[in-house]
């Protein structure tokens, strides 16, 4: 093993590093390191990800990232016999970090700090849009400093200024948020771009089996704008897509956000750890309230998970400690078709998704909490619950029972072989 320091970085490799500005050091100097600790592990971007937690030894040097980096039941660590023993203390504290030097921008993983306050832009105030910056605007005031506003329709844009700039208390508290109108340039000078753009919503009546899926081909071609001129910005940010369905338009704007003028993938576009999705929020909630109602599946809230796509692949396990097929697939197929029971009803389900998905999601992302979002996993995006810390991703790690994965990677299947993608 060999240690280095690279703008006050403590950086290790298994190879050596030929690059002037890395100051090689002892491993007695390294233990003595106060702050983040950076591995370097080479692997094809394509289906691997920039940088990630390490929680483990196991997760050290991986060959091929797989669902089991999902299980706490991972132990394939006997080949990990390079790393100190020093370190495992340094995996509970969250600041060991995999970074993948195949990526040509690799050096910003060491460079990211968290902004004190965020600065988010909203792109797309319709329904959704326009709910989840309201929530934003009343519980984010002690997180976020400003909330941009963007719609090529201008009405909808000047409405939001005055409605939400005129949301306060008699304190006056949320008024040091500062709503902002922005114009396209100004989209990327943010810490967190907010994709809530939606085309093609079928009317009441004229729904299909899967509403999401029919907006896929729409809220791509819009999506894909917005990542070109993310790559031509070099943002840095965190770039959230809340429109339907994530996990694939996730997986279409890493690929498009990372494809030069001739079409070729050069990764000099958004990393992995940048583009999160999310729609899993609010099936976790969905999931809440259909297993209270029944007293076999009442445990959920504090046993259960939610994995997957916001739609059809979705799983929701009835509890990882007791976990039971039947009730499993009873609690998915509740979960899966409660936008239906809404449209039933002859309304647009979209306020239980602008504010569990989204607006209380994206807080919890802020604040370095775990919830639930799509991210990266070998070439794939997926739902799970999970944290972004130190600009990078960890997992949430679970004892899953082997009849779990085995949905898991069903629905991982699904997700990696769409044939739009």
């Amino acid at each position: 093993m060999y240690y280095y320091l690279f703008k006050n970085n403590l950086i290790l490799s298994k190879t050596l590093i030929d690059k002037p500005n890395y100051q090689i050091i002892t491993e007695e100097q390294a233990k003595n390191h106060s702050g983040k600790i950076y591995i370097l592990n080479p692997m094809n971007p394509k289906i691997s990800r920039r940088s990630f937690i390490i929680s483990n030894k196991s997760m050290c040097f991986l060959e091929n990232e797989t669902l089991m980096l999902l299980s706490s039941l991972n132990n394939s660590s006997d080949k990990n016999s390079l790393v100190p023993s020093w370190l495992e203390e340094k995996f509970k504290e969250g600041v060991v970090i995999s970074v993948n030097p195949n990526y040509p921008n690799y050096e910003d993983v060491f460079t990211y700090s968290s902004p004190k306050k965020w600065n988010i832009n909203v792109v797309g105030l319709g329904d959704v849009g326009a709910t989840l910056l309201t929530g934003l605007k009343l519980l984010g005031t002690n997180s976020i400093n400003t909330l941009g506003i963007f719609d090529l329709d201008k009405n909808k844009v000047t409405r939001l200024k005055f409605e939400l700039s005129q949301i306060l208390s008699a304190n006056g508290n949320e008024s040091n948020l500062k709503i902002q109108v922005l114009e396209e340039s100004e989209l990327f000078n943010c810490d967190m771009f907010v994709f809530c753009v939606s085309v093609g919503v079928p009317p009441i009546g004229k729904e299909e089996k899967d509403v999401r899926l029919v907006q896929f081909e729409g809220n791509r071609k819009v999506l894909k704008h917005y990542g070109k001129l993310a790559r031509n910005a070099n943002f840095k940010g965190v770039f959230a897509v809340v429109s339907d369905p994530v996990d694939l338009l996730c997986k279409s704007l890493f690929e498009d956000s990372n494809r030069d003028e001739k079409g070729n993938m050069d990764y000099k576009g958004l990393a992995p750890e940048q583009i999160r999705g999310y729609g899993l929020g609010v099936m976790n909630a969905r999931a809440v309230y259909y297993s209270s109602l029944n007293c076999e599946t009442a445990n959920y809230i504090t046993e259960g998970r939610a994995y997957g796509p916001h739609g059809e692949g979705l799983i929701i396990a009835n509890s990882i400690e007791n976990f039971n097929e039947d009730l499993t697939n009873l609690l998915t197929q509740k979960t899966k078709s409660a936008n239906l029971e809404v449209r039933s009803s002859g309304f647009k389900p979209y306020i239980a998704p602008a504010l569990s998905s989204g607006t209380l999601s994206l807080l919890d992302t802020i604040a370095g909490n775990y919830h639930y979002s799509s991210n990266f996993l070998g070439g794939t995006f997926m739902g799970c619950k999970n944290r972004y810390i130190h600009g990078c991703t960890e997992n949430e790690l679970v004892p899953i029972p082997s009849l779990l994965m085995k949905k898991l990677e069903e629905t991982y299947t699904l997700l990696s072989e769409h044939p739009n993608l």
